[in-house]
């Protein structure tokens, strides 16, 4: 039997030591996996360690001193792991951007951090954070990891990623503190101006340690035959731990998504026993999963109508299935569910779902099909997870135990209030912002909502600034509503608002997948911004939502509506880059619509 590895989190002081404890433990095994030439090939850790050590000595030969900043804008593969560690190793802060930011995005973090580098990988990504330098009038040596001319734009200076490996004398550095910062990572922005966040290698390791004790039991004994898939972006605090720091402390390997459009393929390649995703993913996926059934002969879709029923019935009321059902939903195991497993790799022992709230549906449909989806809660400032469901004893309507790294009370109004060593350093630059954020007695004011179940289990009720009290007094979740919105096939994504209003009224994205089979259906036009100003279609639309009434309060239920042909994206900044919708933003765009429903 292979002895358990325990990661010595106590006794190490900074990430990069986990990772030279990896290169000296098992040299030669491989740890970064990427695609080259259409397969998967394997960096061993001893690679990746010398080009850390190389990375450090690049940056510090180009006068980065500890307590700099280096400005990391590049894509998910293995040089962002290489430069993070590289930057962390040469004493300074890693500060990573959004692929998606704008030159304005850019430009408000390099004025607010002040970075003595860029690192940037692709010629496109390279460009925007170039104008931002330019627009700033802020030259600074930019490296980048693919050929770009830099002609138009006033940075200091323009070396490649292969020259500042090669420009350095690797040497030992000096001892780190755990205090040291590790990271600045800015908040999405969803309520305003993005923040620096301070985290700190105490920070980082402390929630490491509480991934380990919350998930051990899913991964191999040895750690490193352990696969992670990443995709989520790196530059958010939560890919940031979960899916790189907490693989590089058990010695796991990584293997980097190439995108959405091919995750259902990396998966069958990658193998992952453990990926974090955000709801919006797991949206995406019923979909397409209800699509391909819907597409199979009747005695295929009845099997997972009943794979289904009998899954939920397990999860919800498990002393109630009868003799029959139980062996029939063993049965399905090897009909339905094993074949659902396969999309996901055939060798995932969980889904650690994060980044916004799961709707429990969404949960319960997977968890019914053999896929774990263990959802977690935290925030940027607690690095970040405070709270994540566990096997056994997982609750898909909670967001599970809290992590041994934090301690959580709720205070009167509600409000979740953590205090611990996962807990930040504070707001770069921000005082004022940090003490409001992190009380005198070092309580963090997380601006959730919630309580605490009979089992310990943390449940989550809503943001607390986006709690919508109507005109009569009542207390509405958005979310809530929204996510059962959103379970209508119809519907592709909700906004509700109704605060000191006498009902709610919401803003609805038609799905298009819908919405091309009506065009089809009804001889329409397959064009949405047509279709959302034709009567038949609109009817079909109120039809939906007065399907979804329903099922909710009085003063839950959508009164009036307004249609939107443009989706909330990334790219119009009405989503963040975890697939949060920017309330402020769809409310500014759309508050002339949405209020003359009040009318």
């Amino acid at each position: 039997m292979t002895q358990l590895f325990v990661p010595p989190y106590r006794t190490l002081a900074t990430l990069p030591e986990f990772l030279a404890l990896h290169a000296s433990r098992t040299p030669d095994y491989p740890f970064l996996w990427a695609k080259s030439g259409g397969e998967y090939h394997a960096m061993t850790w001893r690679e990746v360690a010398d080009k850390v050590a190389a990375c450090a000595a690049g940056l510090t030969a180009k006068g980065v001193v500890p307590g700099d900043r280096v400005m990391l804008v590049s894509e998910n593969r293995p040089e962002w792991l290489i430069a993070d560690f590289g930057i962390m190793a040469a004493g300074a802060i890693t500060v990573p951007t959004y692929t998606t930011n704008t030159v304005a995005d850019h430009r408000h973090i390099l004025a607010d951090s002040t970075p003595k580098v860029v690192i940037a990988s692709s010629a496109a990504l390279a460009a925007r954070v170039a104008e931002a330098i330019t627009r700033e009038n802020q030259p600074l040596p930019l490296i980048t990891m693919a050929p770009f001319e830099s002609e138009q734009h006033s940075v200091a200076e323009v070396s490649s990623w292969e020259a500042l490996l090669s420009s350095g004398v690797p040497a030992p550095q000096p001892p780190r503190s755990r205090g040291d910062v590790a990271c600045m990572i800015y908040t999405s922005g969803t309520g305003g101006t993005p923040k620096g966040v301070m985290l700190t290698h105490e920070n980082l390791i402390a929630n490491c340690k509480s991934c380990w004790d919350h998930w051990n039991n899913l991964l191999p004994a040895n750690g490193s035959d352990a696969r992670f898939l990443s995709f989520l972006p790196l530059s958010h605090s939560y890919e940031h731990t979960c899916g790189q720091s907490f693989p590089v402390t058990t010695g796991a390997q990584i293997f980097y998504a190439e995108g959405v459009d091919k995750l259902t393929q990396n998966m069958r390649e990658a193998r992952p026993m453990l990926m974090t995703a955000v709801p919006r993913l797991y949206d995406m996926m019923r979909v397409k999963i209800l699509t391909s059934v819907a597409k199979q002969p009747a005695w295929r879709r009845a099997q997972f109508a009943l794979a289904l029923k009998l899954g939920e019935k397990r999860q919800t009321d498990p002393a109630g299935l009868t003799p029959h059902e139980a062996r029939r939903d063993r049965l399905l195991d090897s009909q339905v569910r094993q074949e659902i497993g396969a999309r996901f790799g055939g060798a995932l022992e969980g889904m650690i779902s994060g980044g916004a709230p799961l709707n429990p549906a969404i949960g319960r449909f997977f968890t019914a099909l053999g896929v774990r989806i263990l959802q977690g809660y935290g925030q940027t400032e607690s690095a970040p997870v405070i709270s994540a469901n566990r096997v056994p004893g997982a609750k898909i309507h909670t967001v599970g135990p809290v992590f041994s790294c934090v301690a959580v009370r709720i205070a009167e109004d509600g409000e979740i209030l953590a205090k611990g060593s996962s807990v930040m350093k504070g707001y770069w630059n921000r005082p004022e912002e940090t003490a409001r954020a992190i009380d005198a007695d070092g309580w963090l004011h997380t601006g959730d909502v919630g309580y605490l179940d009979d089992d310990g289990h943390l449940v989550i009720t809503d943001r607390k600034k986006d709690i919508i009290v109507n005109s009569g007094g009542d207390n509405i979740s958005p979310q809530r509503v929204e996510g059962l919105l959103t379970l209508a096939p119809e519907i592709g994504q909700a906004m509700v608002m109704g605060d000191r209003r006498p009902h709610l009224v919401a803003l609805l994205v038609p799905a298009a997948a819908f919405a091309a089979e009506f065009a089809a259906k009804n001889g329409k036009p397959d064009d949405i911004a047509w279709l959302v100003n034709d009567t038949d279609f609109i009817k079909a639309m109120r039809a939906a939502v007065t399907r979804v009434n329903v099922t909710l309060s009085p003063v839950e239920q959508i009164r009036k509506f307004a249609l939107s042909a443009e989706a909330f994206t990334v790219d119009n900044d009405m989503m963040t880059p975890t697939m949060k919708i920017r309330r402020h933003v769809i409310k500014e765009r759309y508050g002339d619509r949405l209020e003359a429903l009040y009318s």
